[in-house]
């Protein structure tokens, strides 16, 4: 569970942030791509590796998969780019892979306290995009859109991998609502607590068995209720 931990502590304590400091920010040298947390596969043969140029690594920012031991770019992964990231150092970015190292999952902050999770499937040197569970959707019938709906202050997901095509999955939001409606429906996958103003906060928490099947399509088992961190 130190994937889980590592993202709840960062979307969870980073409000402590001043606005000032509330990126991680790097600066690459020429031809420098940083290898991001977990990013190592067990094949020792690839690794997952971030890089931009200019100040701060803004310009041109993207993720890569790499080939190892030599570090050599092989393809860049789709869906991560300076348009959708918050971060531009490394180590904000945690990859966790598959065993048989054909599956990586990526994680990383895409606003303040939402984390963004894709998943790949890699094979002969490049890295397909495939999906990503959504429990509180299975759950609620309900999607959330960051654009038009800011009840989510924090979204964690988090892959924990059991074999080379099964891991667990856990789903964690926090939002900020005017009465306790969603906790109802969510049950015992809800916590809530009642905030000093009257507003409520509701933390949502599944776990789940996830299997990829035939098509890299997600068997997604039944959602349980998962951690809830204490909130300050």
């Amino acid at each position: 569970m130190q994937l889980r931990s590592a993202i709840l502590a960062l979307v969870l304590a980073v409000s402590a942030l001043s606005p000032a400091h509330a990126t991680a920010e790097y600066t690459f040298a020429k031809g420098e791509y940083g290898i991001v947390d977990g990013g190592r596969a067990p094949s020792g043969r690839l690794s997952i590796a971030v890089h931009g140029e200019g100040e701060g690594g803004r310009n041109k920012f993207h993720a890569y998969l790499m080939a190892e031991p030599g570090h050599r770019r092989l393809a860049v992964l789709d869906d991560i780019s300076e348009n959708n990231n918050l971060d531009t150092k490394p180590d904000a970015y945690y990859a966790r892979w598959s065993p048989d190292s054909r599956y990586v999952a990526v994680s990383f902050r895409s606003e303040r306290h939402i984390m963004t999770m894709n998943i790949y499937r890699v094979e002969g040197g490049r890295a397909r995009l495939i999906g990503t569970p959504d429990l509180f959707r299975d759950i609620t019938g309900r999607t959330i859109d960051r654009k038009t709906d800011g009840d989510m202050r924090t979204y964690g997901p988090s892959v924990e991998w059991r074999a080379p095509r099964r891991f667990r999955f856990n789903d964690y939001r926090l939002f900020v609502l005017e009465d306790t409606k969603l906790a109802d429906k969510l049950g015992a996958l809800g916590k809530t607590t009642t905030m000093k103003d009257g507003r409520y906060t509701i933390q949502f928490s599944a776990d789940a068995d996830v299997t990829l099947v035939r098509g890299d399509r997600l068997r997604v088992g039944k959602p349980r209720p998962g951690t809830f961190p204490e909130l300050e």
